[in-house]
């Protein structure tokens, strides 16, 4: 690509391949855009929700992972809701759950190295 990001396909690939070699769980919740589609991270731990997070391109052309949507303490329906509306305003989205052991690590190294 001639902006220097990855393709969302293969970032999201790396990202289950990341949670999978650390013990976890991932999956596609909802395939995007191969190319340019956005990406949202639904974090969960035993299958509790943490987190959501989504990358997104900075002033400075870097990609940030900011914290979206429903927070820990949320409902389940609100979690779905948001991930529905998510979907339906874009198709190009990537949603990919990661049922991880640390989350609160592995957010912490994805938000410190984007």
């Amino acid at each position: 690509m001639s902006d220097g990001r990855l393709p969302s396909g293969l970032e999201a690939s790396a990202i289950i391949r990341r949670a999978e070699a650390e013990g976890g769980f991932a999956t596609v919740l909802h395939r995007g855009d191969p190319d340019r589609g956005a990406l949202l991270l639904v974090i969960t731990s035993r299958g509790r929700h943490i987190a959501c997070l989504e990358r997104q391109l900075a002033m400075d052309g870097r990609d940030l992972w900011n914290a979206v949507g429903p927070s820990e303490s949320d409902s389940s329906t609100k979690l779905a809701e948001f991930l529905a509306r998510r979907t339906r305003f874009d198709a190009d989205l990537w949603l990919i759950e990661l049922d991880i052991a640390h989350p609160e690590r592995f957010i912490a190294e994805t938000t410190a190295t984007s």
